[in-house]
């Protein structure tokens, strides 16, 4: 097999295997860093996934809807005049989306986004006998608003069918009202408009404040009720890249004139902790690389010096610069390669024992780890740059010893 390699592949297998608790420490302190960026990226990627499916499967990643009425003074001050008003703000009224037809087809000819559906949403009061509460009161196309909100999901009992005379609550709306699947529910607008609707649907869509305020209708039906006929009150709009939606909603804004507000700004504090946990798993795993190739860089400096003799002999038998340089970058690339599928397979260990130890009460996951087979891929071939890069410094002073010196030791 030996004749089968190059001389500088001889020679560095040899150097590992004669210093073997030395290359079994290193490539032990490679596979735990490996080990540790494998687990924490896979934790903190399921982690973020269960958080942003939990609070953006509940609604559109962008709203668009009417630019807010704006109060403004009788007249402007001439040269030289002071005008001494207090203008109020004007009182936001229920409106339609100028032409919501024409930007609706014009979102969905955009690349950009999946999904579109147009909403009529306003408030109103849920009545049942002496109980009431206030509510916001949603009127959906059930065929494209279920690929924004997957409300059928989200049902804890009824089905999900809307026509005019239906209504689909929230758990805590139905337990504030004592009302239960097939119960009648009167909804009233701040129109003067009234309907009597049939409860086939109650959900849960994990927010106590969502359950006890959002009901659902058909479009129709909550046009209605809120002197919208024929109009929307906004269009939801679900983008391929959620954390593009920002710069989607300026560019709709600039195009339609109209207020674009996406789930980044209306949910900022949320997207700012999305990006701290993202830029402290960076972090952790620049700190774990740079300890990775300090460990192989010590090492192999180690390995020069021991070896020094070694290397004189191979210079005096015609060894060249360039063949013992490559002998330790070998060395270096061999140990993270080693060290990286051990790694991963350490990693695999500690994403199982995680599954088997985190779960909630009633003993269903935490939340849903999925295995990236690319991340170990990622892993193995960063590591053996790694190992390369911190046997560079090593690799280079070994090439520069005098053969002669080298002998002498």
């Amino acid at each position: 097999m030996n004749k089968l390699l190059p001389i500088e592949w001889v020679a560095a297998l040899r150097f590992l295997n004669e210093g073997r608790m030395q290359t079994l420490f290193i490539v032990g302190g490679v596979a735990i860093g490996v080990g540790v960026i494998v687990f924490m990226s896979a934790l903190l990627e399921g982690m973020q996934a269960n958080i942003f499916r939990r609070v953006l499967t509940s609604q559109p990643h962008i709203v668009i809807s009417r630019p807010k009425d704006v109060a403004r003074p009788l007249r402007l001050p001439r040269d030289g005049e002071v005008i001494v008003a207090n203008v109020q703000k004007r009182s936001q009224i229920v409106a339609s989306v100028d032409q919501w037809r024409k930007v609706r087809e014009m979102m969905r000819r955009r690349a950009d986004i999946s999904a579109v559906s147009p909403t009529a949403s306003g408030p109103g009061f849920a009545i049942r006998g002496d109980a009431s509460a206030s509510i916001s009161l949603i009127g959906i196309d059930p065929e494209q608003y279920i690929k924004i909100v997957p409300l059928p999901d989200k049902l804890v009992a009824g089905a999900f069918r809307l026509t005019t005379t239906d209504i689909i609550v929230g758990t805590q709306l139905a337990d504030d009202l004592g009302v239960r699947l097939g119960d009648k529910l009167r909804v009233a607008t701040a129109t003067g408009a009234s309907d009597t609707l049939t409860i086939v649907g109650i959900f849960d869509l994990g927010s106590k404040g969502v359950n006890q305020r959002n009901v659902y209708v058909e479009l129709a039906t909550a046009q209605n009720l809120l002197n919208l006929v024929g109009g929307v009150s906004s269009i939801d709009v679900t983008v391929i890249d959620p954390f593009q939606a920002e710069v989607v909603a300026q560019q709709i804004g600039n195009e339609t004139g109209l207020l674009a507000e996406s789930w980044i700004k209306t949910n900022n504090q949320f997207f700012l902790g999305l990006n701290a946990q993202k830029f402290s798993s960076y972090l952790i795993r620049v700190f774990v690389g740079l300890s990775v190739a300090a460990g192989i860089a010590s090492v192999l400096v180690v390995s020069v010096v021991q070896r020094s003799k070694e290397i004189g002999i191979l210079r005096a038998m015609g060894g060249s610069r360039g063949q013992i340089l490559r002998v330790f970058l070998i060395q270096g690339a061999v140990v993270g390669l080693v060290g990286s599928l051990l790694g991963s397979a350490l990693g695999s260990l500690l994403l199982a024992a995680w599954r088997l130890a985190a779960r909630n009460p009633d003993g269903t996951p935490m939340f849903v780890i999925t295995m990236n087979y690319g991340l170990f891929f990622w892993a193995a071939v960063l590591a053996t740059l790694t190992g390369l890069i911190a046997a560079v410094t090593p690799a280079v002073r070994a090439a520069r010893l005098d053969p002669v010196a080298a002998i002498r030791g």
